[in-house]
Formats: C-alpha cells, sequence, structure tokens
C-alpha cells in the first residue's frame, strides 16, 4: 500500500452525519480539508472545528463552483446525497444524487485529481425478488450483487445506484476511483435524522420492533476504511461495510439496554405494516409532514437480508468494532445531549 499523507482533501457532505466524520478524520491525520456547503447551510456537525477547513459556498449541481473547489492533484470525497424514502422527494434525488455525482466526477477528470473516494450505499446493490422471508435463512449479498429490477428496491437505491454507473463511467475514462456502500450506519450525530432516529425512539420506550434484520456499521467504521482505501493503491472497486447483521428486536434490545431503558416488546407483522404505510401517506399528505412509514421503508424493514462486509478486512486489514462499543458510546452522548437540553 502506498501513502499520500497530508495530501489535501476536498469533500462534498461534510456537513452531514459521515461526512463530518471523514473531515473530522482527515484533519486528525493533518490534511489541508476545504468541503462545499450551499449558501443557505450552516456548519452542521463542523461547528467546533470550523475555522480549521477551508469552506467553499457551492453546490454539487453547480458546475462553476465544484470547478473553483477542485484542483489538480487533490483528493475528493464525495459524501452529499439525499436520503429520503417519501415520493416527493424522489425528482430531488435524482437531481443530487445521479446529475450531482456525474457533475463531481466530470469535475474531477478534467481536474486530475489524485482520487475520487464515492460514499455510496448498499441500496445501490439492489435487493432481488427471492426467498428472503425467513429470518434464520437470510439472503446473503456481497459485492458481486448485480443489479436486476425489484419492487424491493426504492427510489433512493435506484439513485444511488445510477450515481454508482456515473462513478464506474469516470474509472472507464481514467479516473482513479473507490466506493464505499455502508449499510445502516451508527454512532454519534444529530439524534433527529437518519439511523439516529432509533436511538431517541428507544429512549423514550416505544413498544414496536419490525420483524426484519439489520445490517449495521459503525460510522468511525466507515471513515476508517475509507480513509485507508484513499491512502493506498487500490482502485475502481467498491466495498460493503457492513459488521454485522441481527434481528431488528436484538438490535432495539442492546440499545436499549445501553441507554437504561425498556426494550421494544411487540413486534409488527409484516402483514400490519402494509396496512399503515397507505394510512402514513393520506396523514402526511393531509398535513404536509413528511410519512414516518412508506412502503418502501415497510418492505425493508420486514426483509431478510444479510450483507458480507469481509471484502475491506481481506483488502486493507480495517476491522470493524463491536455494537456493543458503538452501542456504549452512542449512549454516552445521547445522555450527555439529553442532560443540555
Amino acid at each position: 500500500m502506498t501513502s499520500s499523507l497530508r495530501n489535501p482533501v476536498f469533500i462534498t457532505g461534510a456537513t452531514g452525519f459521515i461526512g463530518s466524520h471523514i473531515a473530522r478524520h482527515y484533519l486528525a491525520q493533518g490534511h489541508a480539508v476545504s468541503v462545499l456547503h450551499r449558501s443557505n447551510s450552516g456548519y452542521g456537525m463542523l461547528a467546533d472545528v470550523a475555522d480549521q477547513l477551508t469552506w467553499h459556498e457551492g453546490d454539487i449541481v453547480d458546475i462553476p463552483s465544484l470547478e473553483t473547489a477542485i484542483g489538480p492533484g487533490t483528493d475528493v470525497i464525495h459524501a452529499a446525497a439525499v436520503v429520503s424514502f417519501a415520493p416527493k422527494d424522489r425528482d430531488r434525488m435524482d437531481r443530487i444524487n445521479v446529475e450531482g455525482t456525474a457533475n463531481v466526477v466530470n469535475v474531477c477528470l478534467n481536474a486530475g485529481v489524485r482520487k475520487l473516494g464515492y460514499v455510496s450505499s448498499v441500496a445501490a446493490l439492489g435487493r432481488p425478488v427471492a426467498k428472503n422471508t425467513r429470518p434464520d435463512e437470510p439472503m446473503l449479498i456481497d459485492e458481486n450483487q448485480k443489479w436486476e429490477e425489484s419492487p424491493m428496491n426504492s427510489a433512493y437505491a435506484k439513485s444511488k445506484y445510477r450515481a454508482e454507473l456515473e462513478v464506474w463511467r469516470g474509472v472507464a475514462e481514467g479516473l482513479n476511483a473507490v466506493m464505499v456502500c455502508p449499510s445502516l450506519v451508527f454512532g454519534v450525530g444529530d439524534w433527529s435524522r437518519s439511523s439516529l432516529q432509533l436511538v431517541k425512539y428507544v429512549h423514550d420506550e416505544r413498544p414496536f420492533y419490525p420483524a426484519g434484520l439489520v445490517n449495521y456499521v459503525d460510522v468511525l467504521d466507515v471513515t476508517e476504511a475509507l480513509y485507508t482505501l484513499m491512502q493506498s493503491d487500490v482502485t475502481a472497486r467498491r466495498f460493503i461495510l457492513s459488521a454485522g447483521t441481527i434481528p431488528y428486536r436484538s438490535l432495539l434490545e442492546q440499545m436499549a439496554t445501553a441507554l437504561n431503558k425498556r426494550p421494544p416488546t411487540l413486534r409488527i407483522p409484516p402483514a400490519l405494516t402494509r396496512v399503515l404505510w397507505p394510512l402514513e401517506a393520506v396523514r402526511a399528505w393531509l398535513t404536509g409532514n413528511a410519512p414516518l412509514i412508506t412502503r418502501e421503508t415497510a418492505r425493508s424493514a420486514s426483509s431478510f437480508y444479510a450483507l458480507d462486509g469481509r471484502s475491506i478486512t481481506e483488502v486493507t486489514g480495517n476491522q470493524y468494532r463491536p455494537l456493543s462499543e458503538t452501542l456504549r458510546r452512542i449512549a454516552g452522548a445521547f445522555g450527555v445531549a439529553q442532560s443540555g437540553a
């Protein structure tokens, strides 16, 4: 493995959950870090280190702003994305996730960057229609999974798949690039967003849990794996980042233990979720709020897929943190946040 330590890095999506951890890791390693942010956005999760970063005002759908920020020989981490399962966000996901990624790839090619690291998602692997209804025999998915059209594929998944195609196009045109596909990412962050909403759910001692399996990974493992790949000779590959697969019930029970709360005890049958999401769609339409349950999230929470995340360890030696360690760290940070609320 070769090293490019302290090579300057430019990061999109740096104010978000994963992107902010990536930015912090690069800072800790002594790199000059520049980040992209929109004119109407604040510093997000980087407020306490904002003065250590170079901020470029712009947007990934605004090509001139990317051209100003991305120079020759730079490392680029593309972590910006819209994550949503609400039908109203489909066009926005296409614009940001697909068109935005195409813009980043094109500017990287034209600028002659050293390497691009793209934060994709396991959703981009697709979910085939197959025997995925038994928790004791889940379908195993690895990086060789071929995309196939399926009702199990959300609009978000389709947008990330098409975004990956843009990166592969860049590779075909000579771009040095790697991709990581994290599963459900846990860590310390904004408790009102993404997977971290589960922490608040368990803290509030909600009674229900879904029937399916969950694949999980620590945000620190995602950050470290991507960093290692960026410093290596590895190119033109994508890696699933997933530490393990457990039932949702087990995840929520372990989370409840870490938070010293009562765990959910009432299983939501898949048949019930199929009834709930249309009712929730009506409620969302009437109130103007985002739906809490959609057809896509209902299907996902009731499915039985296991993701094989061993390749990153085999190639780089990076190891995954135990779930118990991740949950202890989350519980500690959440407790501090609650006491200061």
